[in-house]
């Protein structure tokens, strides 16, 4: 599974989305499984069959990936990043499981890749949104693992779609031109003296 799917690309809407992958649908399978086997092959009581198969149930759920959302919406000038996760939505009975924030396009500064350590399973790749307040905020809750190549081109359709690379040459260019400014004042204010 790559890191982030297009779902919708236009001059000023930009909609990232991304699901569980293959490895949390296993492992939900897999956990599963094990409470399933568990009660059918004991003998103890159905309430203990049941406490097996709910257990793992839920211990399953708890590690699943959750579905996320990114809308880069240039009209609005906001970022919205939605997560929704089944675990919360099933143990708060449906009314909680999906978490909005929103956050001011006109402070984002630049996207990055980030390599982050995911226990027992090695390295993984997060897109990190750098805003102008000096925070940062990842784009997913979770990174990819493997290779950094999804992580890499989901930062560089951002940077593309949102004019980052533009944006940072001008500010340059304003920065050496302030300089240039600050220079020809100093070498006038010496003249002036002499």
């Amino acid at each position: 599974m790559g890191y982030m799917t297009v779902e919708a690309h236009t001059p000023s809407l930009l909609h990232l989305k991304r699901s569980p992958g293959i490895r949390s649908w296993s492992l939900l399978v897999g956990i599963s499984s094990v409470g399933l086997a568990a009660a059918y092959y004991s003998t103890d009581s159905v309430l203990w069959k049941l406490f097996y198969v709910t257990g793992c149930f839920f211990v399953a759920l708890q590690n699943m990936d959750e579905w996320e959302d990114a809308v880069f919406d240039k009209s609005k000038n906001q970022i919205e990043l939605k997560i929704f996760s089944l675990y919360t939505r099933i143990l708060t009975m449906w009314r909680r499981g999906q978490e909005k924030m929103v956050l001011d396009m006109r402070h984002l500064r630049d996207v990055s890749v980030e390599e982050e350590k995911v226990r027992y399973l090695g390295k993984g790749y997060l897109v990190v949104l750098r805003l102008a307040t000096g925070f940062s905020h990842p784009l997913t809750q979770s990174a990819t693992l493997g290779g950094r190549s999804d992580a890499d081109a989901v930062a560089a359709l951002l940077k593309r779609f949102l004019g980052l690379d533009e944006l940072r040459q001008r500010w340059e260019r304003e920065l050496l031109e302030e300089d240039g400014d600050d220079d020809d004042s100093s070498d006038s204010e010496d003249l002036d003296e002499l």
